[in-house]
């Protein structure tokens, strides 16, 4: 089969429009550069340390025996001595909480005459119960949670938690933070546009970075990627970063 020949008009069109898009492609490339190089980027940070001012502190108690009245009734005497302490330490009652009265059922192995095991068997009942604490009195808070050893003399099987510390006007805290964050940044650009001799235009974008609160002194080693946000220190550290980017005129 004879095979067409391009005319030389044919050819020249498509020579062109080869030209043609090149040319374009390489404007479009250079504009690209052009607008993503006129910018100035930053990313400003602040922090300050603070001290909790709520502190929440919880325990648990429990009462074994082989009835439920004869568990319940010891369970409520623990209650009892419990409340006693706190409120004989400066615990007022409006800062006591007791939650509800968990039940369940005790069970024991049963062997037969040969030692081997048969199964179990109900044996009894147990009642646990939580108490919670909340108080703006920090230092007698830590002191009641840490001397229990009068409860655990009159009979209270009490299991005392650690205390947990939080902070009663964080969203100020966390609005201040921002604003010097902010500042922060903008100070950053200017002195690189200053040194560069470029000219500021406007705020092209601006971000905000997660918001962490650590224990004092423990470093970024304690940042979280979703933020941290801690409860077991009293003294803390909160940090925020803020990112601003700036048109070049």
């Amino acid at each position: 089969m004879e095979q067409k020949k391009t005319s030389p008009v044919n050819a020249l069109i498509i020579g062109l429009c080869i030209v043609v898009s090149c040319v374009s492609l390489a404007i479009g490339l250079a504009h690209f550069r052009s607008e993503s190089s006129h910018v100035i980027t930053a990313t400003g940070s602040a922090s300050v340390d603070f001290e909790a001012d709520i502190i929440i502190w919880r325990g648990s108690f429990s009462a074994v025996a082989y009835t439920s009245q004869d568990a319940y009734s010891k369970i409520k005497q623990d209650a009892e001595l419990v409340k006693n302490y706190l409120t004989s330490n400066g615990v007022t009652d409006e800062e006591i909480v007791f939650n509800s009265v968990d039940i369940s059922r005790t069970y024991r192995d049963v062997y037969d005459v040969n030692g081997n095991y048969v199964g179990s068997e109900a044996d009894g009942y147990q009642l646990t119960q939580d108490v919670t604490v909340s108080s703006s009195n920090l230092d007698n808070i830590e002191k009641v949670s840490r001397d229990i050893s009068s409860l655990l003399d009159q009979g209270v099987e009490l299991s005392s938690g650690a205390p947990e510390y939080y902070y009663s006007d964080l969203d100020a805290l966390k609005l201040d933070l921002i604003d010097k964050a902010s500042i922060n940044a903008k100070d950053r650009i200017d002195i690189v546009a200053k040194n560069s001799g470029a000219k500021l235009g406007k705020l092209k974008n601006s971000s905000l970075g997660v918001f962490q609160i650590t224990a004092k002194n423990s470093g970024t080693s304690s940042y979280s990627y979703d933020g941290a946000f801690d409860t077991s220190s009293r003294y803390k550290t909160a940090t925020i970063t803020v990112k601003l980017e700036y048109d070049l005129r």
